[in-house]
């Protein structure tokens, strides 16, 4: 079997569950070794109180055919972060590429609240977690993935620069948690690409996390079923394709052709070539504004 990125070492960072969850598990199934970290780990659960944990993200990992090392960190404690680096530079002394994927605002954000209504604390906490804590990993993490050239940095947020410009995102703080993370690509473009390193922003289309898939009150398996209720679901990907998409970059040797840009992973399927597991490519943030944003009926005809 290929294994296009033996020998090369990958943090992601916010792996427990979801997008996270699928770029740690694509990347070894691509022969990488991936350190995988969140805070809910088999001994200790994060305030998300769910089942997942990095201790089983590391596990599929390894079954994927990579070797996944779990380390429990909060990023938003810099020590913690300042030691897992250390760790990494120790055990593999390199770094390839760094997927920043803290997120945790699941339930720190209200839909459609303006700003003089929303909960000041749980804004700015938010904030913190989506900013802070890849400001933290990017600081600590960078110099040694600056060791060996090539290498690649992917901020991971919701929505591409251009839907982000025209669309208003859920309420302000969640607007702005997204916006600072494309930005972030952007001004680590610049700071990177001259040193031989790689930094984009990366979307998936609409996932089916675990916690979306529980919501909507399917499963991975008969998931179509949420179709009655909410059809433009159809386009729905699972966290494996947005998984491809970053080991494909990974592997691509001309990488630093993205660099500074707002990628996603409909997008990158058509240059790639790689599929989600049912073989369809869809593509996600061009339906939502071509058919869901434009009023049409749901029919992913063409889009997937």
């Amino acid at each position: 079997m290929s294994a296009p990125l033996k020998g090369k070492v990958a943090l992601v960072a916010g792996a427990t569950r979801g997008a996270g969850r699928g770029m740690a598990v694509e990347l070894g199934a691509a022969g990488a070794t991936v350190y995988v970290t969140g805070r809910s780990t088999r001994g200790r659960r994060s305030e998300y109180d769910r089942p997942e944990t990095i201790e089983d993200t590391a596990d599929l990992v390894t079954e994927a055919g990579g070797q996944g090392i779990a380390v429990p960190t909060d990023h938003l404690d810099a020590e913690q972060v300042r030691t897992l680096v250390e760790r990494i530079d120790g055990e593999q002394g390199r770094l390839d590429v760094l997927v920043n994927d803290i997120w945790g605002g699941e339930k720190l954000f209200a839909w459609d609240a303006p700003v003089w209504e929303h909960d000041l604390d749980n804004g700015l906490h938010l904030l913190r977690l989506a900013v802070e804590t890849h400001a933290i990993t990017s600081h600590h993490a960078l110099p040694l993935l600056l060791r060996h050239p090539g290498g690649l940095v992917v901020e991971v947020t919701d929505g591409t620069a251009d839907y982000n410009a025209d669309n208003y995102r859920v309420n302000f703080f969640y607007d702005l948690a997204k916006a600072s993370v494309l930005r972030m690509a952007f001004a680590l473009g610049h700071e990177l690409g001259p040193r031989g390193a790689t930094a984009v922003a990366l979307t998936p289309g609409w996932l089916r996390s675990e916690i979306m898939l529980d919501g909507f009150g399917v499963s991975e398996d008969n998931w179509r079923d949420a179709l009655e209720r909410v059809p433009h679901f159809a386009i729905s990907e699972t966290p494996h394709y947005v998984g491809r998409a970053v080991a494909a970059l990974a592997a691509d040797a001309d990488v630093a052709r993205w660099n500074g840009q707002s990628l996603s992973s409909g997008g990158l399927a058509q240059v790639y070539g790689f599929t989600d597991l049912d073989g369809s490519r869809p593509d996600a943030w061009r339906y939502l504004v071509e058919v869901q944003d434009a009023g049409k009926p749901a029919d992913v005809t063409g889009y997937r």
